[in-house]
């Protein structure tokens, strides 16, 4: 069986979030999620997206938290609890926060993402003209980067989409270039706008 319809029997085909039946992808949990059974989610358009954008974040959406969190899966509860902490600011996600239960093994994944930090905690990752980088953004390479490990060099010129954010260290990010996953320089990228 495939990955889809793995997921597709686990989740009753819906999304695993909101139990919308519509438009439904496999979503890899981020940064470091190595995807398969245990690292993906079956969601719906309308939830990957305001996963990956917080502006795009319709906190009425996520009430079906209420019940998704309660998942025996972990991709599921780990992006459940990520969710309720960007809306912490609404009262009945810090009542539903409160009743979560994440073991320590997906408690340490779900704050690679930071979302339970405070703004002045989280680690802001910039390109080189200073322009804010988010998970899930395209960039484009500033100049031709030799990859460490490999005889690989990622020319100038290149676009990287959807990044991952280091959230440890704020000069990093990942992507795929060719095919292979790599550690990238913020120093050496330029955000992409949504029509390159």
């Amino acid at each position: 069986m495939s990955l889809l319809e793995d997921l597709k029997k686990r989740s009753g085909n819906q999304c695993e979030f909101c139990t919308s039946t519509e438009n439904l992808q496999i979503y890899e949990v981020k940064p470091v999620s190595n995807g398969g059974f245990d690292g993906s989610v079956l969601a719906c358009e309308t939830c990957v997206t305001q996963i990956d954008n917080v502006i795009e974040t319709d906190a009425n959406h996520w009430r079906c938290l209420n019940d998704s969190m309660w998942s025996e899966f972990s991709p599921v509860k780990v992006v459940a609890w990520r969710m309720l902490h960007r809306l912490k600011k609404e009262g009945w996600s810090k009542d539903l926060l409160e009743m979560m239960y994440l073991d320590e093994s997906e408690l340490a994944f779900a704050q690679l993402s930071g979302e339970h930090l405070e703004e002045g905690e989280k680690i802001i990752h910039r390109d080189c003209n200073g322009v804010i980088l988010e998970s899930g953004d395209s960039v484009v390479l500033i100049k031709d980067l030799k990859v460490k490990g490999s005889s690989m060099v990622a020319k100038q010129g290149t676009a990287v989409r959807r990044i991952s954010l280091d959230h440890e260290n704020a000069k990093y990010i990942e992507g795929k270039v060719n095919g292979t996953q790599i550690v990238i320089i913020t120093d050496y990228v330029k955000k992409m706008s949504e029509k390159e």
